[in-house]
């Protein structure tokens, strides 16, 4: 139960951690754009976690990495749907929409109904949250729906790659697949800049990377080694009231009274579940030889 609970802090940590990422990235908007503050992320998440992971690529099949390729992929999609919407509708509310996607995974996907309490409590926050901000971007919310989708299927990816390849190698190769996907952006990007404004993007970037993809994909990847997925889905409840936050304080965003209200839902239906605990995810099945070629 410990553990458990160890594990559940950790990705409440991870959620923090990626919004105050999230909200320095923003602050450079007028400079690179969001696709610009995507690839700047990813490229140094990529470097700092190959660096430290150092994958061993050789030998490796197919079916073992794909769950790391296919995350790669999605992270890139939910990155640039995300800083789409914060754009166009800010930090808290675009947070706030991508956060149906993993209250989705708690709900369909749980048998017990604690975490269905606790789902449906964050929900409600949610609703509250979003539910006093008049002349809403249209544009700016397909792409916060868009990224609840991403995260979704990031969540079912990351554990997958967590079960596939030990540590947080999954995490390294998805990191480096979307650093790929981004680099053009990220040439594009650097080109174009103002030379004297080269070393607050990369300063910028550096910690956008680190807080915001480097440390809490690697948590995340862990934890749900530990957690079931549908509570560890809960647990991103944080996220909304951990985005607006991080909007007013770096960003100037500030909120309502109902939005407050959300919050406070959207952190009690954490703070519950996290002090009730789950229990322990059942450990993956002995994995047979797969009957693939070995990539490369």
């Amino acid at each position: 139960m410990a553990r458990e609970r160890i594990a559940a802090s950790a990705a409440v940590g991870g959620a923090v951690s990626v919004q105050i990422g999230a909200a320095i990235g923003a602050t450079i908007f007028p400079l690179v754009g969001p696709a610009g503050v995507v690839a700047l992320r990813q490229a140094v998440a990529a470097i700092a976690l190959i660096a430290v992971a150092r994958p061993r690529l050789r030998g490796l099949r197919w079916s073992t990495v794909r769950p790391a390729i296919l995350l790669g992929l999605v992270l890139v999609v939910m990155n640039l749907t995300l800083y789409g919407a914060v754009e166009r509708i800010g930090l808290g509310l675009a947070v706030t929409l991508e956060f149906l996607g993993p209250l989705a995974v708690a709900l369909l996907g749980s048998r017990r109904r604690f975490d269905l309490v606790c789902a449906a409590l964050a929900g409600v926050g949610v609703v509250l949250l979003t539910g006093t901000v008049p002349g809403l971007d249209v544009v700016g919310i397909l792409l916060g729906l868009a990224a609840a989708a991403a995260w979704a299927a990031y969540i079912l990816l990351s554990q997958r790659a967590g079960r596939s390849l030990p540590g947080i190698q999954g995490t390294a190769i998805a990191s480096l697949v979307a650093a790929i996907l981004t680099s053009p952006i990220l040439v594009i990007v650097l080109v174009g800049l103002d030379p004297h404004e080269l070393l607050r993007v990369a300063v910028v970037g550096l910690a956008a990377g680190i807080l915001s993809s480097a440390i809490p994909y690697s948590i995340d990847l862990l934890v749900l080694r530990r957690l079931p997925r549908q509570l560890f889905g809960v647990l991103q409840s944080v996220h909304p009231a951990a985005a607006a936050v991080a909007g007013l304080v770096v960003l100037g965003q500030t909120l309502g009274a109902w939005q407050i209200a959300g919050l406070v839902l959207i952190t009690a239906g954490n703070a519950i579940a996290v002090g009730r605990g789950t229990p322990s995810a059942s450990p993956p099945a002995r994995r047979r030889p797969a009957e693939v070629s070995p990539i490369g």
